[in-house]
């Protein structure tokens, strides 16, 4: 009788993590842009799943009074071109998003990080300015060779292994008791290979991403020392103090941009800095205090001397889908936008980018409301941008974020809104979350926090009591929004 052995190392070792546009379907990249449910309702046959239904990362799904989507449309480095996507978001082993954290989620043994600063208490607290507006996961095997998911999604993903499951909140997309599905989202994965990894977790550092080494649901160290000595750096008691722009080219030709919270800029013309001053079009949770469309003659007052002159910045306020328009602002209600992402709108630069930050601050002193700060709201968090070289990729978010833009200028000639006195303006106050999602800050900035972000969902409450008409309010009553708008400070 042959002598049994062991399985071969090769037979038994777990997948170099990769995006996935599908079971089996490895790609370089994947973009994932999420609707919201008053354009694309509920999910690809427009109904949400029963309330209860357990979901596949963990929780079950929620009823969610105030709008649930989990429609999308999405592109891959081998399909570029967007695309409607089948099933409903996150969900389901088949959707590319639920495939590719499948991989990672179920299969424990891989090392990764966790960042969030809105965790929401489950696992950590949230966190404000001048931590970074950040969030997603990075996942790598013993050689270090893995993937970035970067996500605009509050509260997930919230841990990386089903060996660690996430407590008190669910695990799985439209099983959390925060609503992030009732708005837009955008996801966007790439393979790392390499010297990837380093760059990826360098980047990481300097934008003071929210994560903790000690919670193993969050962060797995392991595989090379320096990879394992760069993720020790993110176990800090303070954000970091560099005040240096990274930008570097990934092995996929994919630019990383990691903007630290010390650098006071508006994000977004950092952006177009970096890129030889393209002019961008961008779609983010645009809200107090607003920084609108600047032209390539605007005067920055703030600018950093550091940085390059910046292209002209347009901000989308309406997209479009099969002929539906998108609402694409941020605020209160069905039809808004907390996705981060932008084109250029230069032919000879197809580039389209995927961020963490809003267009939210100043473009110099004083600009939204007397005695505003240039690193108010998130011209002083860090974040990291993706830029994909792509001519189809291009086009087609481009033909998604054609609609409406906002002016050169607010109602009071700055960002501010009409009247706007010092101190009246909601982003200048400080927020917590409510009672039953306290929050700890650990360095307070109240001016770098916008206000009019989503409702808080208690478990046990809705979030203070919304009328039929949810946009109409956040500008005009910001003291009376402060129940609803602190679950999801920027």
């Amino acid at each position: 009788m042959p002598k049994k052995t062991a399985p071969s190392p090769a037979a038994t070792a777990l997948p170099v993590p990769t995006p996935l546009a599908g079971p089996n379907q490895p790609v370089d990249w994947l973009f994932a842009f999420k609707f919201n449910s008053a354009s694309f309702p509920g999910c690809d046959d427009g109904q949400s799943p029963p309330v209860g239904t357990p979901g596949i990362f963990g929780g079950t799904s929620q009823a969610y009074p105030y709008g649930h989507s989990q429609q999308y449309v999405y592109a891959t480095s081998a399909s570029p071109a967007l695309a409607k996507g089948a099933g409903c978001l996150g969900a389901t082993l088949t959707d590319p998003l639920g495939a590719t954290f499948a991989q990672l989620y179920n299969n424990p043994g891989y090392h990764y990080v966790v960042w969030n600063d809105q965790f929401y208490n489950a696992p950590l607290a949230t966190q404000f300015s001048p931590w970074g507006h950040s969030k997603g996961m990075v996942y790598w095997d013993d050689n270090g060779d893995g993937m970035v998911l970067q996500v605009s999604t509050p509260s997930w993903p919230a841990s990386g292994s089903k060996a660690f499951p996430r407590q008190n909140d669910g695990n799985t997309l439209g099983c959390i008791r925060d609503d992030d599905v009732m708005v837009s989202q955008h996801f966007f994965a790439l393979k790392l290979r390499g010297g990837d990894l380093a760059t990826v977790l360098q980047g990481l550092v300097n934008s003071s991403v929210v994560t903790d080494p000690t919670i193993p649901s969050i962060v797995q160290n392991g595989g090379p020392a320096p990879i394992q000595k760069l993720v020790a750096q993110l176990q800090r008691t303070a954000p970091s103090a560099s005040t240096t722009c990274l930008v570097s080219k990934l092995s996929t030709g994919v630019q990383l941009i990691s903007k630290p919270s010390h650098l006071a800029a508006p994000p977004w013309q950092l952006v177009s800095s970096q890129l030889g001053g393209a002019p961008l079009r961008t779609a983010t949770w645009w809200a107090l205090p607003k920084i609108y469309s600047t032209t390539a003659t605007t005067p920055l007052p703030g600018w950093p001397a550091s940085l390059p002159k910046p292209g002209p910045v347009a901000i989308a306020t309406t997209g479009t889908w099969a002929g539906k328009s998108l609402g694409l602002q941020g605020g209160l209600g069905k039809q808004y936008n907390h996705a981060k992402i932008g084109v250029s709108t230069d032919p000879k630069k197809p580039l389209s980018i995927f961020g963490d930050l809003n267009q939210q601050g100043a473009i110099g002193p004083g600009y939204a409301y007397p005695g505003q700060p240039a690193n108010d709201s998130q011209c002083g968090r860090g974040g990291t941008f993706y830029v994909v070289n792509n001519a189809k990729l291009c086009a087609s978010l481009a033909a998604l974020l054609a609609g409406e833009t906002a002016p050169t200028s607010g109602p009071n000639g700055g960002g501010g809104k009409p009247g706007g006195k010092p101190g009246a303006n909601p982003s200048a106050t400080p927020a917590s979350t409510p009672a039953a999602v306290p929050t700890v800050k650990t360095a307070p900035k109240p001016a770098a926090k916008p206000k009019a972000k989503l409702p808080a969902k208690p478990a046990t409450k809705p979030a203070a009591k919304r009328t039929a008409k949810p946009a109409a309010k956040p500008v005009a009553k910001p003291a009376a929004k402060s129940a609803k708008t602190k679950r999801k400070p920027a």
